[in-house]
């Protein structure tokens, strides 16, 4: 595992002079105190291969064993090449290996596991390099008191090796999407539909919008319902679970989250207040965070869940080895 944070802080205090907003305002509603900001020369790329390096020296490994490279991201340096080629030349992989990124929004890192976690039980991969890295604030309108206050930018690498002992790593999951709901959160322009012009760039249609309430109640619905899905699935109770690990977008999610599947809220891991709400990489930042400091180790139940704009949702169980 390897994690990389901004060096700069924008605390809800600096928010207080940017837009009509309050740091109680934003606690009492979302559980954010602050969130990091990548520099201005600083693309998702740099910020993935910052943690990439992190992960591949925690594994043990040399650049010369990784075989595959994903990365999740919905901010990436260009449409193409892909962020995950750009890793890969700034790496110094082999250039005999596949490259590519996964755009699941918020749910980028636990689509993108069970994608390797696929491959590489079919065999043709030894070591797997999974990034999860957003520039969150490249798309960011900050006259947007509804959004700026929510999102910040980060990078969580891992290194991801078939393991042939049983009942051991990733148990299983469930994946989710509903393309009928995508308007309530998304990025309007910059794609075929609405390539970029000047009315697009004036009308601020390159920056994320949402629709707050209803993503709120669809979140909590669908990540609850994967959840009890998933443990039905690998007949694991609720209180088997070590720890919950939800994507950190908002305090309020989580505690309905855990009223819904009736595992106690001292369960989940929460770093939110410091991170902001990171997209794919939220789960692994929190995960790696959560490891470091001992809430869980070898033997235990980890139960992963997420929901991002698509809509896209899953969860995720792992025993740790």
């Amino acid at each position: 595992m390897g994690v990389y944070m901004p060096e700069r802080r924008l605390t809800n205090a600096d928010l207080e002079r940017l837009v009509e907003t309050s740091d109680e305002w934003i606690r009492t509603r979302t559980g954010i105190v602050e969130r990091r900001l990548a520099a201005p020369e600083e693309a998702t790329s740099d910020l993935a291969v910052k943690a990439a390096e992190k992960a591949i020296v925690d594994a043990g490994i040399s650049k010369e064993d990784i075989d595959l490279v994903i990365v999740a991201t919905v901010t990436p340096d260009q449409t193409f090449p892909s962020t995950a080629c750009h890793v890969q030349a700034k790496l110094g992989l082999r250039t005999d290996i596949p490259a590519f990124d996964m755009v699941a929004a918020c749910s980028g890192f636990i689509y993108m596991m069970q994608v390797a976690n696929h491959m590489l039980r079919a065999g043709d991969y030894k070591n797997v390099l999974i990034v999860a890295a957003e520039k969150l604030s490249s798309i960011v309108n900050w006259e947007d008191r509804t959004t700026c206050v929510l999102f910040g930018d980060g990078a969580a690498a891992y290194v991801l090796t078939k393991c042939n002992e049983p009942y051991v790593g990733i148990l299983g999951n469930i994946l989710g999407a509903d393309g009928s709901q995508g308007e309530l959160l998304k990025l309007p322009a910059g794609g075929s539909l609405h390539p970029a012009s000047y009315e697009t760039v004036r009308e601020k249609e390159h920056c994320l919008q949402m629709q707050g309430n209803q993503v709120f109640k669809i979140a909590v619905r669908t990540m609850s319902d994967c959840c009890l899905r998933l443990l039905e699935k690998c007949n694991v109770s609720a209180d088997q679970i070590k720890c919950v690990i939800p994507h950190q977008a908002n305090l309020r999610i989580i505690d309905a989250v855990a009223r819904q599947i009736r595992i106690p809220l001292e369960k989940f891991c929460i770093n939110m207040e410091k991170t902001g709400n990171t997209s794919a990489c939220s789960i692994p930042i929190c995960m790696e965070e959560s490891y470091r400091a001992g809430k869980f180790g070898p033997g235990d139940l980890i139960l992963l869940t997420a929901f991002g704009g698509g809509f896209t949702w899953g969860a995720t169980l792992i025993r740790w080895k």
